[in-house]
């Protein structure tokens, strides 16, 4: 880890959606001691231009450099950075952490590491040969109430852990955004499975401190898309939602005008790409799962059921590890958004939780967390101080995620979907060439 002492790092962005601005927010305001953004990069002229207006007018800091996606390499060879941030649409990842690797840079990467196996396991093997890091931007490892249940956990509160029920719930607000963008495609995100439950498994993977081994899964869209929102009585006849009098009085569409977010970021930059980033969530063209229930079996014989849906009156999640010596329980409800470019700000708030602790022969109780301050149930911000050596201490949670980690955290959902393809449980280990995890 880097200490506050040493010399800043040199650091540079692939990507500039709305994730983007939590880092680059980060290097040129509360954290530039510790690091220097150098410059931007990304397909997109209008939404690296939109992201320069930002440093000056918000962060009151100088425009950085940009380069065109086609100049990546240029960019590395001119700006000799220490570190790439990747944060790209997901299904090119891969093509910037290994390039980045190559060139001599470390590699800051967000969820999820990449889409499929082939990828992943061209990332490790590009990992062993050339000795680099990659840090995997898990902030939810780092939430107070994620935290706590890692500890509760290591202290042995309830003993060896057997099973684990995990259910996450995403609004029609949340979770019908992924329906909206890029997201809706597959071979862009990998589903639901890879882009968001990464986060899920990866937190799994850590608290009970093993990997998946077996994984059995049912998939299906049966909420958004044309056919389900024609028998709901819900669709309407338009493709995308901004300045069609068509949408008008439809609940799920996304008017971009009148923010400045969104039309810096997605309105204003349709014209150089195409992009839309309002579509239809029933339409045409959705190839995503949005009801999808796994089983996992863990290497240490632990067992999970894990369920997600897209379409719940409330944002939030329930997790219950049953052990030899009881049961941990915690409840969380979260603040609802649509992904415009706050940061770390505002997106999913935690509004309320409960953890607590069910031991066997003895009266339950609650377990008191730190407040969570920021997004991701304050995991963000911490994650920001880890990510950029502002925390000097040792951290006995092990809450840094590097590559072995990513590779674990995705390879479950990517079980899921060939299991949902198939009809038929997916070994792990059938997916990894195990001599890049020794």
């Amino acid at each position: 880890m880097k200490r506050s002492s040493d010399k800043p790092k040199r650091y540079v962005l692939v990507g500039s959606g709305s994730r983007a601005f939590m880092f680059s927010q980060a290097l040129l305001t509360s954290h530039k001691e510790y690091g220097e953004l150098l410059a931007i990069c990304d397909s997109n002229e209008a939404r690296m231009a939109y992201h320069n207006k930002v440093y000056e007018e918000q962060y009151k800091t100088s425009a950085v450099r940009t380069y065109h996606a086609s100049d990546f390499d240029l960019m590395l060879k001119k700006e000799k950075p220490d570190v790439v941030i990747v944060v790209t649409i997901d299904r090119t990842h891969d093509e910037y952490i290994i390039r980045a690797m190559e060139a001599g840079c470390d590699v800051i990467t967000e969820k999820p590491m990449t889409t499929d196996e082939k990828k992943c396991n061209a990332i490790l093997e590009a990992a062993a040969k050339t000795g680099r890091d990659i840090r995997v931007a898990f902030n939810y490892r780092y939430s107070p109430s994620r935290s706590m249940v890692k500890e509760l956990i290591q202290s042995g509160t309830i003993g060896e852990i057997c099973s684990v029920h995990f259910e996450w719930l995403l609004d029609t607000k949340h979770g019908a955004d992924y329906f909206r963008r890029w997201h809706r495609d597959k071979a862009n995100s990998g589903g639901m499975m890879v882009h968001k439950s990464t986060h899920h498994f990866d937190l799994v993977n850590w608290w009970i401190g093993s990997e998946p081994e077996l994984v059995f899964g049912l998939g299906q869209l049966a909420f958004y898309g044309k056919a389900n929102g024609q028998r709901m009585g819900r669709y309407h006849p338009y493709y995308r939602s901004t300045g069609s009098a068509q949408a008008e009085g439809d609940p799920f569409a996304l008017d971009m005008r009148g923010s400045d977010k969104q039309e810096g970021l997605y309105l204003n930059p349709e014209k150089e790409d195409g992009y839309l980033r309002d579509q239809n969530v029933f339409g045409d063209g959705i190839s995503i799962e949005d009801t999808m229930n796994l089983l996992v079996r863990y290497k240490s014989g632990a067992q999970m059921s894990y369920s997600l849906h897209n379409y719940a009156p409330w944002e939030g999640f329930r997790i219950g590890f049953n052990g030899t010596k009881g049961r941990i329980q915690l409840d969380e409800s979260e603040r609802s958004y649509i992904s415009s470019g706050n940061g770390h700000i505002e997106d999913g708030v935690t509004k309320s939780r409960q953890l607590t602790v069910f031991p066997h022969w003895e009266k339950p109780y609650h377990v008191d967390i730190a407040k969570a301050v920021g997004g991701h149930g304050g995991g963000d911000l911490l994650l920001l101080d880890d990510l950029f050596g502002v925390r000097e201490q040792s951290d006995n949670l092990g809450r840094a995620a590097g590559v072995r980690d990513g590779a674990m955290s995705i390879l479950t959902g990517i079980a899921a979907n060939k299991s949902f393809a198939t009809g038929k449980p997916v070994r792990v280990q059938d997916l990894i060439n195990p001599q890049l995890l020794m």
